[in-house]
């Protein structure tokens, strides 16, 4: 069984739109909000089951209004659309930061096939952690 990362450093910047994390495994990530809005772990986001994912869209601009603590194992956003149904565990905080490259092509592949090529306040293909390049569209053959 693996050891639990534990949070050392959270740091909102208002501006950029970014939560920055570090952890004790020396692990640091710098996660945009909208990302951790669309990889939300509610049920609202999430569904109750394999396939009840809800795709999220319009959420470039959202920020964090408020990130409230939850015992010493996770972090509750409230988002400026109004969600705050997801508490982001520290291991649920450190995959986001582990997988963020292939989340997030992964959700600009989704926004594409579902008709919002641009919803994302990045571009398709955008690189993230070193994540392939695309000029134009998500890769997927249609």
């Amino acid at each position: 069984m693996t050891k639990t990362p534990t949070l050392t450093a959270l740091t909102v910047h208002q501006k950029s739109r970014v939560l920055d994390i570090a952890f004790d495994d020396g692990a640091a990530f710098s996660l945009p909000f909208e990302y951790l809005r669309v990889y939300s772990p509610s049920a609202e986001v999430r569904g109750h089951g394999a396939g009840q994912e809800v795709l999220q869209l319009g959420k470039r601009e959202v920020g964090v209004t408020a990130l409230d603590p939850v015992g010493n194992y996770a972090v509750q956003p409230t988002f400026s659309d109004g969600h705050n149904t997801g508490l982001y565990t520290f291991d649920y905080l450190h995959k986001l930061g582990s997988e963020q490259a292939a989340l997030w092509q992964d959700y600009l592949h989704r926004l594409a096939d579902a008709g919002f090529v641009g919803d994302s306040g990045r571009a398709p293909g955008a690189v993230i952690a070193g994540a392939p390049t695309k000029a134009a569209g998500c890769g997927h053959k249609h």
